[in-house]
């Protein structure tokens, strides 16, 4: 049960990583979610993320 928790916290933040009109927002709201889902490290993927998501 723990295991389908994470998984889905993880879609949810990167969901998220993906939101924002620039790329400055993007890794914000990525380096947010990681934050909230896996702390520091967390916060540096989900920015990472954000950056490197291309919005069509």
């Amino acid at each position: 049960m723990r295991i389908l928790g994470l998984v889905f916290t993880g879609m949810v933040a990167l969901g998220l990583a993906g939101c924002g009109s620039t790329t400055e927002q993007r890794a914000a709201t990525g380096g947010v979610a990681g934050l909230v889902v896996a702390g520091p490290v967390g916060a540096a993927v989900g920015a990472g993320l954000g950056v490197v998501t291309k919005k069509n």
